[in-house]
């Protein structure tokens, strides 16, 4: 079965937050191989920064469904020259069947369509399988390090101190 793609509205808030907790927080999110539940406490996001997300001028909170069910999502911002993908999430029940990779390739066809050259990303240093996969991908290290923002709970509360994240890229033309 195929999936559909669409733009997520306000009426879809309280989905994409459970959709986005079930794939990173809690016991839910061992199901699949997304878990940050290791790294992190709390949430994950909240109603108020999905609103954000699609409220935002130049973001696109992008929703993978079959049958009218959430099967994943992503957010994608413009950048300058790139875009930049998070919020990315799959339910951990579907996780392994192509949808994560579904909806990547969504997000570079859109982020092509917008003219940009590069599609950026931050990840955990630490999420090797999760990295490796982006890498299969094409996708690569630039360098770059972002730290974790500490002491803000709306990004969940760090299990250690050493959190930081890695900026993986790759070209779109």
């Amino acid at each position: 079965m195929s999936i559909a793609f669409r733009p997520a509205t306000h009426a879809d808030i309280p989905a994409v937050v459970a959709l986005v907790e079930s794939a990173y927080r809690g016991d839910s999110s061992r199901r699949g191989w997304t878990t940050e539940a290791d790294l992190l406490g709390g949430q994950r996001t909240d109603s108020d920064g999905v609103r954000a997300l699609i409220d935002q001028e130049g973001s696109l909170l992008l929703l993978a469904e079959r049958d009218g069910d959430l099967l994943g999502c992503a957010n994608l911002e413009r950048q300058g020259d790139a875009a930049y993908f998070g919020m990315f999430a799959v339910d951990p029940a579907v996780q392994g069947g192509g949808v994560g990779d579904a909806i990547l390739c969504e997000c570079e066809r859109i982020a092509r369509d917008w003219g940009l050259a590069s599609l950026r990303m931050t990840v955990f240093w630490m999420r090797r399988e999760l990295i490796a996969w982006y890498q299969r991908r094409g996708y690569a290290a630039t360098g770059e390090r972002v730290p974790f923002p500490y002491g803000d709970e709306r990004y969940g509360l760090p299990t250690r101190d050493d959190l930081w994240f890695e900026v993986y890229a790759k070209p779109l033309v």
